[in-house]
């Protein structure tokens, strides 16, 4: 890990972490649901872990995403967050693209663990990233000198093609030989061989993502918050794991901006504090700082303003201003989902932030009846507690 923060700071960031899961878990019941009056006729004043059911949604103008998932379960944006928790636990604490690239791939391509809704910048993402490797591939194979046959080259590719989605570099030509020896004991069919993959490597891009302003951008950051907070090496991973699956500079401007919030946050700073710091990064410092105004808190009101929907622009103010105004974790999570929208995209900072400021139980912080009802909340929990604890 790079974080450099205090050893007694670690459990308020362990705290964060869960706040993620909770928030998201809480609010997906109603989530993408855009009236706020249905959402108080459906849910009142406790709205949290509703099972997402179509009815809901009669009455009022929203979009039903997540059938078949039942209360506790978490969104896209939760099991997006955990392929990027799953590579930091394999990279020890470090953001490694190629590996995390493999991972997202994996988990939402075809004969992935993930079954549900699949948005915009992940399906655009898992397209690219079979662009990229066949661009790689046809340039790796224009580029071979050894005279193979068209049947060789097929036999090649798909020899090479799983060492070169999870290695590179010099760990490549040891397991590619081996490989290609199962079939091909000519030297110069080896030799072929390590060239393609040497080659595919190297045109392998980890820019991979949508051109895409919307919450996927930002909703993944807390791990890595966590990974590098403290270190100056926070901007450049941030930059890096949004490209991966949102390609677009206002998304990785306003990730920067979130990515700064929760790293002052995760290091002790006051809540005032670290969104004036952040709000340094943002793209639009204007509609923070409206965000802001006002004595009460009020999302509904902040979600006419601002907007409701996925894109970051309409996001963020939402969530400073429930930032800014929310005195404990229990009354911030009510109030994003009584906003309406993208609630569980906005949850991903939301929940952290608050959690990390509040810790868990008691008057403020996360309740622990809220972390029990989430859906294998001990495996998420103990992948936490080792990202966090074990470095």
């Amino acid at each position: 890990m790079t974080s450099s923060v205090s050893i007694e700071r670690k459990p308020a960031i362990v705290a964060a972490l869960a706040g993620g899961w909770v928030a998201d878990a809480a609010g997906l019941g109603l989530h993408w649901l855009y009236d706020s009056q249905r959402i108080d006729e459906v849910g009142g004043q406790s709205p949290e872990f509703l099972p997402p059911k179509a009815d809901y949604f009669k009455g009022g103008f929203g979009y039903f995403a997540h059938e078949g998932k039942q209360s506790g379960d978490i969104s896209h944006y939760g099991a997006a967050t955990g392929v990027l928790i799953d590579s930091l636990l394999a990279s020890e604490g470090k953001l490694d693209i190629r590996d995390y690239q493999r991972r997202f791939r994996a988990y939402f391509g075809p004969g992935g663990h993930w079954q549900g809704y699949i948005d915009n910048p992940t399906r655009v993402t898992l397209n690219n990233l079979n662009t990229i490797e066949q661009n790689a591939i046809e340039q790796a194979q224009s580029g071979t000198a050894a005279e193979l046959t068209e049947k060789q080259k097929r036999i090649l590719v798909q020899k090479v093609l799983p060492y070169t989605r999870r290695l590179s570099g010099d760990q490549l030509a040891e397991p590619v030989r081996k490989a290609i020896s199962l079939t091909y004991q000519e030297p110069e069919i080896q030799e072929a061989g390590i060239y393609l993959a040497k080659t595919i490597d190297q045109h392998l891009l980890p820019e991979s993502g949508a051109d895409d302003m919307q919450l996927p951008a930002v909703s993944k950051l807390p791990p890595l918050v966590a990974c590098y907070s403290g270190s100056n090496k926070l901007m450049e991973a941030t930059e890096a794991a949004v490209r991966v699956t949102n390609h677009n500079d206002e998304a990785v401007a306003w990730a920067k901006c979130a990515a700064t919030l929760l790293d002052q946050i995760f290091q002790g700073k006051p809540m005032a504090e670290a969104l004036e710091t952040a709000k340094t990064e943002a793209p639009d410092q204007e509609s923070l700082s409206n965000a802001q105004f006002g004595s009460s808190l009020d999302a509904i009101k902040a979600g006419n303003t601002f907007g409701r929907t996925c894109y970051l622009h309409e996001a963020m103010p939402v969530i400073f201003h429930i930032l800014n105004h929310a005195t404990s974790y229990t009354e911030a999570v009510r109030a994003n989902i009584h906003c309406g929208g993208d609630s569980c995209g906005r949850a991903w900072i939301i929940g952290p932030a608050m959690a990390a400021l509040h810790g868990v139980g008691g008057q403020h912080g996360i309740p622990l009846s809220w972390l029990a009802r989430v859906t294998n909340a001990s495996g998420l929990l103990t992948d936490i507690e080792k990202l966090i604890n074990s470095q």
